[in-house]
């Protein structure tokens, strides 16, 4: 099994601020980091550092050589990724004093990508690959169709959400990944604490499609048809959780492709996931395989 993951590669501005900065207010950072970043940027890297074949397929500027570089220090394969004229993409990222963040993004090179390049990169994974998506590249919607056509299995985290996943035929999506607030949007649903209605409302929306739901502090939720699994988070001392989400989908995937169970995988992703949070960074807070899989 192959992972394909086609999605988005930016350049992250990390700003350290006491607080989420407010309309008109001006705020002094403490700190500033630039780092390689982007969601499936790092669910790449999260795959590749689980010890999954991954190929990572997008667009980058000038300006992103050391993004290439950096991912293919970890083990991904970078041939897909298309460079051109204009920006990489870009995240203006705030963290917290309660190391929360807020993400301000612009598209750059992932939305510069053609449907003429998703079928040449395409045409080289069948039947016994997977699609990794997320919303955060233009022709999602392409991309799902193109691949289930080709038998591929495809993989969406519908982050971040927005009206636009409503409109993507996620019908033909064989795992869907949401958090507890894009969970709620996309089951039609007010953010509420009742995780339950979500997963069960999403089940029935979606009943063909395997549900991953994660709840932050409340660990995660597997469903499928009658199958209901949760499973605790891995509990670390919280310094940045920029990229837990992604660690954690790379890290389920990647023991899904191992052979374990799905309890397993929940298991592995989320003790993946928590490390990841107690270190500082994106892609670096990452952990390694043998930090997490037993042997």
């Amino acid at each position: 099994m192959r992972f394909l993951n086609y999605g988005s590669v930016n350049i992250d501005l990390i700003f350290t601020v006491d607080h989420i900065v407010k309309g008109g207010e001006t705020l002094q950072s403490t700190s500033l980091n630039k780092s390689a970043g982007g969601k499936g940027a790092n669910q790449s890297a999260a795959l590749a550092k689980a010890g999954a074949p991954v190929f990572h397929a997008g667009k980058v500027g000038q300006d992103g050589g050391f993004l290439l570089q950096l991912l293919s220090s970890y083990g991904v394969d970078v041939s897909c990724i298309r460079t051109y004229e204009g920006s990489t993409g870009q995240a203006l990222i705030q963290l917290d004093a309660n190391k929360q963040n807020a993400i301000i993004l612009y598209s750059g090179g992932n939305g510069q990508i053609t449907t003429a390049e998703i079928d040449q990169t395409l045409q080289h994974f069948g039947s016994d690959d997977v699609l990794v998506l997320q919303n955060e590249i233009v022709h999602t919607d392409y991309l799902i169709k193109a691949a289930a056509q080709r038998g591929m299995k495809v993989c969406m985290n519908v982050a971040p959400f927005d009206p636009s996943v409503l409109t993507l035929p996620l019908e033909l999506v064989d795992l869907l990944v949401v958090n507890e607030i894009e969970g709620a949007g996309l089951a039609g649903m007010q953010e509420t604490p009742d995780f339950k209605a979500i997963l069960e409302r999403l089940v029935t929306r979606f009943p063909n499609s395997q549900i991953l739901l994660t709840i932050g502090k409340q660990g995660c939720w597997y469903a499928f048809k009658d199958l209901r699994i949760h499973h605790d988070i891995y509990d670390t001392e919280v310094v940045d959780t920029t990229a837990a989400g992604d660690t954690f989908i790379g890290y389920y995937l990647a023991s899904i492709a191992r052979g374990h169970s799905i309890r397993q995988a929940l298991q592995y992703a989320s003790k993946a996931a928590g490390l990841a949070v107690s270190r500082p960074g994106a892609m670096a807070s990452i952990p390694l395989a043998d930090e997490v899989f037993y042997y």
